[in-house]
């Protein structure tokens, strides 16, 4: 933490020399407008100290990018397994929220169909039993049957009030589809959210993962080459050529774009001595 104590005081003091510079700049610019600089044949002089200023605050700013990045990414590493167990917590919270969204949208939609179906069905039936006492009506008439005239006559007012009935009630039937095709829109765009915001913490997850395993990387790295540079030591120490160690390429990953290669062996070579190598 002491490291990064330091760097943030480092970038706490570049911010402060790219705040004074961004200052100077003003009295530079305005001197530009100045007729009395031009005719003093000083435009020149004053361009190349704004530019020399932007040039400076340009690295400064460089600099400062540079140092943000590294905090954010040991800050995340000194508090990986915190942050991980949260992503954690949070990726299963709203995996919960959106199968619990889920079953309520299957309700809805089961609901939905039920109501759908059977308002068609209660008009249909309706409209199948008008059609069939206007039948009854003509048949009877047809045939003389002044009796059946009469019922197959009853039979079409009460079909006819039972389709009116139906009617208003498949437009009240209407009104409950609309609202419960609205109340399905809303679930399906909490769902969307849902699922947009655990995939946004998994990725954060990943980020840390990933920055992890670069730290894992590089510290097995850092052992293949302590090993590297003690049997770089037995060669030289029995006076044999290193030949197969000369194609060692090992990328650094990270904060830093480098590579490890046999140079680093032949450094650490030269810390070790017989009993060194000796030790197994």
């Amino acid at each position: 933490m002491n490291e990064i104590q330091e760097m943030k005081d480092r970038r706490e003091q570049l911010t402060m020399e790219m705040k004074d510079l961004q200052a100077e700049l003003p009295p530079f610019e305005t001197a530009l407008e100045n007729p009395e600089v031009i005719e003093q044949d000083r435009e020149r002089e004053v361009r190349d100290e704004i530019n020399e200023r932007k040039r400076k605050i340009s690295s400064l700013d460089l600099q400062i990018h540079t140092l943000n990045m590294k905090i954010h990414r040991r800050e995340n590493l000194a508090n990986r397994k915190s942050l991980m167990k949260s992503y954690v917590e949070a990726m299963a919270n709203w995996k919960v929220d959106e199968q619990e969204l889920n079953e309520k949208r299957q309700s809805l939609s089961t609901r939905l169909d039920q109501i759908r179906q059977q308002a068609q069905e209660d008009i249909a039936k309706a409209r199948q039993a008008e059609t069939e006492a206007a039948t009854a009506y003509a048949q009877a008439v047809a045939w003389g049957d002044t009796e059946g005239e009469k019922i197959a006559n009853s039979d079409a007012q009460k079909a006819a009030k039972n389709l009116s009935t139906a009617t208003e009630h498949l437009r009240r039937q209407h009104l409950i589809i609309t609202a419960l095709d609205q109340e399905l829109v809303t679930v399906d765009r909490h769902i969307t959210e849902a699922q947009e915001e655990h995939k946004k913490i998994e990725k954060d997850a990943l980020r840390l993962a990933h920055m992890a395993l670069e730290e894992k990387w590089n510290e097995a790295a850092q052992a293949l080459l302590d090993a590297g540079g003690k049997l770089w030591a037995s060669y030289n120490l029995l006076n044999r050529d290193q030949i197969g160690l000369f194609k060692l390429v090992i990328p650094e990953e990270g904060e830093n774009f480098s590579n490890w290669n046999w140079n680093e062996l032949s450094e650490r070579s030269r810390q070790y001595t017989v009993q060194d190598v000796l030790t197994m």
